[in-house]
């Protein structure tokens, strides 16, 4: 891969990362993550396995907040960190696993 290609690529990933608090200014919920209690609301009822399972889990950050920073400038800041350590942790990986293969790989 080419310094060029490098680069543009970083680009893209920074300016995901700096777009990642852009959903914190959504209204409303967010889709598909509903309790019991809003889908009755939204269907009539909660399938059964859902109302079995449900008890099972409970989120350690319900509403992906922190105590204490329930604020939008400490959300999207701890949003940002989140990014950064998710790129940082998959492309440590990938660097890893690309390492691997081709040092095991014959020429």
């Amino acid at each position: 891969m080419d310094n060029k290609t490098l680069r543009n690529m970083l680009i893209g990933l920074a300016v995901l990362v700096i777009l990642t608090p852009l959903g914190l200014l959504a209204i409303g919920e967010t889709f598909g993550e509903w309790g019991n209690e809003e889908l009755k609301d939204k269907i009539g009822y909660v399938p059964e396995g859902m109302e079995k399972i449900s008890s099972l889990w409970e989120a350690p950050l319900p509403d992906y907040a922190l105590p204490g920073f329930e604020n939008f400038s400490a959300s999207a800041i701890i949003y940002i960190i989140s990014a950064l350590l998710g790129v940082a942790i998959c492309g440590g990986l990938l660097y890893y696993w690309g390492r691997r293969v081709t040092r095991d790989r014959p020429d």
